[in-house]
């Protein structure tokens, strides 16, 4: 249960940062290049897969932002935007797929969730290569799940429940 707040949580903090301004410091904001990576269908996968071994060896873990490619190398970071409502995420190639190959990309069950198409299943997407340099601004979101599951972030005290 622990788990699973924190991963909420995570998400919560992860989106409410997305949406601040830009990192200052002298660091780039996330930028969409003119040419996307491909544009194609999305799908997510989770419960069944919750748990299984991904192909880079990690623990899948249906509420991290992650993804499943066939082409793109393990641990490349990649921008996903929902083409319908606009909203984006960088998530982490750890596993090869979709297996339909009408579908260019499998996204994890919280980063459907969050991008607005965990209902519909399947959503058009454009996917943007994210640069070490320009992760590298947004540094604050790396780590985040982290540190939402050791309970390392303020405010995350456990409290009775009435």
């Amino acid at each position: 249960m622990r788990r699973v707040l924190a991963s909420i949580l995570a998400t919560g903090l992860t989106v409410a940062t997305m949406g601040a301004a830009p990192v200052k410091s002298g660091s780039k904001a996330v930028e969409t290049p003119e040419k996307p990576y491909q544009i194609g269908r999305a799908s997510w996968y989770g419960k069944p897969f919750h748990g299984r071994t991904t192909a880079n060896g990690e623990t899948y873990n249906m509420f991290q932002f992650t993804a499943a490619h066939r082409q793109l190398r393990l641990g490349t970071w990649v921008k996903v935007t929902n083409l319908r409502n606009g909203k984006w995420i960088m998530v982490r190639v750890n596993d090869r797929g979709p297996v339909p190959e009408d579908r260019i990309i499998d996204l994890s069950y919280a980063t459907a969730q969050l991008l607005g198409f965990r209902r519909r299943g399947i959503e058009r997407v454009r996917l943007d290569i994210v640069q070490p340099d320009t992760l590298a601004a947004t540094h604050n979101l790396v780590g985040l799940e982290e540190k939402a599951a050791t309970h390392d972030l303020p405010g995350l005290e456990e409290k009775p429940v009435n």
